[in-house]
């Protein structure tokens, strides 16, 4: 996919961050938006940044969690806009926990939102990508998708599972030869509200994180601008790019779990309880 002019593109999590500058970047490029988000305002938000361009926007109130929800919403997309090139499943949540000290029903929940929404996503678009006979399949891992961090098992798990879902993905679309393809996406640190909405323990205090502080500490690590991600990702999908890193956090432990992927936890144990000092 060369071009997005007239295409159309559907995102979730589009009231903020990622999602947001996704929707605003594919509006300057032409392409016709079906915005989703679990946030009105946020929606509201986003369409009064895109409604000076030439494209129809579509808006919709979604819980990606919600199976029937994602179901429907792609049916109603295919009807309102004719065709459907992309999905962007970016939709996402965090929780900051101990193994020990999180519940089942917060695991639940992550996993719901996070992989089960990209999963949905995929699935119920799939068909209609395939009808386009160009499409793209673009599913947002993390950097916590590469590698493991203290307080982050059950985001951990979430993230890794869509970099398999995903990979898995693209090699049957590959094998198929059907004008779709699907990318991987593993942001590190981007200046989002991911971080101040976290739900946050009191378990993580005895890895000596203090959980009024966990949301202040981990917003200083959060460099890249949603917009430069933005970009980053278009242009991956443009070349056809089955994995993207965002930032240089990302690409340095990568690069150090590529190097060392049974010690590089040392290195992170290192990093976490140096922050912690500062803080």
């Amino acid at each position: 996919m060369k071009s997005f002019n007239q295409k159309v593109a559907a995102i979730t999590g589009a009231g903020s961050g990622i999602g947001q500058q996704l929707a605003i970047l594919l509006a300057q490029q032409g392409a016709h938006l079906a915005l989703s988000d679990v946030n009105d305002q946020g929606l509201a938000d986003t369409l009064s940044l895109v409604k000076q361009y030439p494209v129809k926007v579509t808006l919709t109130k979604l819980d990606v969690s919600n199976q029937q929800a994602v179901r429907e919403w792609a049916e109603n997309t295919f009807k309102d806009h004719g065709k459907i090139n992309l999905i962007f499943n970016n939709a996402g949540v965090a929780l900051a926990s101990t193994v020990e000290g999180m519940s089942y029903e917060e695991m639940e929940w992550i996993f719901n939102i996070n992989f089960w929404g990209v999963v949905y996503g995929t699935k119920e678009f799939l068909p209609y990508l395939k009808q386009s006979g160009e499409g793209h399949v673009i599913n947002i891992s993390s950097l916590f998708g590469l590698t493991a961090q203290p307080s982050q098992s059950a985001y951990n798990a979430t993230k890794f599972a869509v970099r398999g879902f995903t990979e898995s993905l693209r090699q049957e679309l590959n094998m198929q030869n059907n004008g779709v393809s699907a990318t991987c996406v593993h942001p590190g640190g981007i200046r989002t509200n991911i971080a101040n909405s976290a739900r946050m323990s009191d378990s993580i205090r005895s890895l000596g994180m203090n959980p009024a502080k966990a949301s202040r500490s981990f917003n200083k690590v959060l460099k890249t601008p949603p917009e430069e991600a933005a970009k980053i990702i278009l242009e991956a999908v443009k070349h056809d790019k089955a994995r993207v890193l965002i930032g240089n956090d990302a690409k340095i432990l990568d690069l150090i779990q590529r190097i060392t992927p049974t010690h590089y936890s040392q290195a992170l144990d290192f990093l976490t309880k140096k922050t912690l000092k500062k803080n």
